[in-house]
């Protein structure tokens, strides 16, 4: 059903609710060529992001195959069938989010995972989404205000949790009543992995291209932001 609960997915949902830590699953809040999201309760009423990978994505493998290769965490995965490498891929989210909430980086605070399925805070409201970057663009000094936000983030998760995003953009990032949160963690990588700083640089051109050219506001340059991220290298 919806190309996401089949057997499989179906008994990892039900042992996320034998455990009690989804009650009650409500519709789709978003959805997209590898995954859909849910909006959920837990027995306590408060709301839940739930993701599920799609078992059956013929294109996934070919799209994550430049985050795993040469990450040391994930060897041998992609030698895997679809739906090991589906569940892998899940953890490795999970972890990455793990690591960033720790580091102090505002991301959606992760729950539980189990196979395909991660369950994490729902950042919105009754089951409504708080809106994009791109969908909710700010203006004046609060984008001044959230660029730097987002890139002290950029930062903590370079020093810290020694992770880059590896595919941030401004469709990338929650705002919730002025909260800048990261969302879509999957394909970050470890600083270990060969093509990090090249996927650090493309996540500052995104992020300085928007608010430079769509925002209209004064940014960094790439460079000064690169420096600026990398500077506990020094």
């Amino acid at each position: 059903m919806e190309e996401v609960f089949d057997t499989f997915t179906l008994t990892a949902l039900y042992e996320l609710m034998r455990r009690r830590i989804i009650a009650r699953m409500y519709g789709v809040v978003s959805s997209g060529k590898e995954a859909r999201i849910y909006w959920a309760k837990d027995p306590g009423g408060r709301d839940l992001a739930v993701k599920i990978y799609l078992t059956v994505t013929a294109e996934f493998r070919k799209s994550i195959r430049k985050y795993i290769e040469g990450d040391p965490r994930f060897q041998g995965l992609l030698s895997r069938d679809t739906r090991s490498l589906m569940a892998a891929w899940a953890r490795k989210e999970y972890g990455n989010l793990v690591r960033l909430s720790r580091a102090g980086v505002r991301v959606p605070r992760p729950i539980a995972f189990n196979k395909t399925i991660i369950v994490m805070e729902f950042i919105g409201e009754n089951g409504v989404r708080a809106p994009l970057l791109k969908e909710n663009p700010p203006r004046g000094e609060e984008a001044e205000r959230i660029l730097e936000e987002i890139l002290r983030y950029v930062r903590l998760a370079y020093c810290k949790a020694r992770l880059v995003h590896a595919d941030l953009s401004e469709y990338n990032v929650m705002l919730r009543d002025g909260e800048v949160v990261l969302i879509d963690v999957s394909q970050a990588v470890d600083l270990s992995h060969p093509m990090a700083e090249e996927f650090l640089a493309r996540d500052l051109r995104n992020i300085i291209r928007f608010f430079s050219r769509e925002v209209g506001i004064s940014a960094p340059s790439v460079d000064e932001a690169y420096r600026v991220v990398t500077s506990c290298r020094e």
